[in-house]
């Protein structure tokens, strides 16, 4: 006798692979405007694993958990609404090291890399350095990590920031001084040989034409004001009152900000202004001497 209907047992879906779930959440990311959906991809469903990315490629054809599919969910979520990926897994690498980063701070960038690149280059031995607007501590930490010889001080005017900072500093064994300074308000008297600075420098329209990522981002770490220059505005006018003689400033600025920057160095009392390209091409890093 062949079983009534009611009595058949509930077909039930197959458990979904690893490989599955990456490929359906890389067309999902790729629908809601993800520039690299397959790497975000990798990475969230890395992250709810608690896995690298590459140990991702060994385990595609693992079935998933439903626990782990739910944590899978959580994070694609996260990312469908263009948060950024380091505030997702709460770490960005950075040159050599690795940070952790939060919403209370910038997200360290590639093109930041240039700046760091030209400032352990250009740093006399045991050289004092100075990171203005430290953020989550990166170009500090990489300062210090590939020259342990400077003697390297962190600023930021927020505490939330700082403490990030040198939560990172703890974590990575460094001897960096992290400082609380609204600018250079509580340096009065010292001088450095080199003071290196990613300061705000958005304007508020380009914020607003900016990826949606960076609304996750603290605003007052993005926008200068409402042209974009006034904080390397201020660098220029006051950093050589805490330069040692023969001293550099290097700035990171913004693209079309190159000719403004020279300008503002030079006004400044700043000679031998040099020019970095970032790996785009574009005028990323001006770097000036004090005499």
């Amino acid at each position: 006798m062949r079983p009534e209907s009611g009595d058949r047992p509930p077909v039930t879906e197959p458990p979904l692979t690893v490989g599955e779930v990456v490929g359906r959440t890389a067309k999902y990311f790729a629908a809601t405007g993800s520039p690299s959906p397959r790497l975000d991809a990798d990475l969230m469903i890395g992250h709810a694993l608690g896995i690298a990315r590459i140990e991702v490629y060994a385990q595609y054809d693992r079935p998933l958990t439903v626990a782990e599919l739910d944590a899978a969910r959580v994070l694609v979520a996260r990312r469908g609404r263009r948060e950024p990926v380091a505030y997702i897994t709460g770490r960005r690498a950075f040159r050599r090291i690795e940070v952790e980063v939060t919403p209370d701070v910038l997200v360290p960038r590639p093109e930041t890399e240039v700046l760091v690149e030209w400032a352990v280059e250009a740093a006399p031995d045991g050289a004092a350095v100075l990171d203005w607007g430290t953020g989550s501590g990166a170009i500090a930490l990489a300062m210090s990590d590939e020259r342990p010889d400077l003697v390297v001080t962190a600023i930021d005017r927020s505490a939330d920031a700082l403490e990030v900072a040198r939560g990172n500093g703890g974590r990575l064994g460094s001897a960096v001084e992290w400082v609380l300074s609204d600018g250079f308000a509580a340096l009065a008297g010292r001088r450095f040989d080199l003071i290196a600075a990613n300061p705000p420098y958005l304007s508020e329209n380009d914020l607003a034409a900016a990826p949606p990522e960076l609304g996750y981002e603290p605003r007052g770490a993005l926008v200068a004001g409402p042209r974009g220059d006034e904080v390397i505005a201020r660098l220029a006018a006051e950093a050589g009152g805490y330069l040692a003689p023969g001293g550099a400033l290097i700035v990171e600025i913004g693209e079309g900000q190159v000719e403004t920057t020279v300008s503002l160095l030079t006004d400044g009392g700043f000679r031998s202004v040099e020019i970095r390209n970032d790996l785009a091409g574009i005028a990323r890093t001006v770097l000036g001497r004090v005499a």
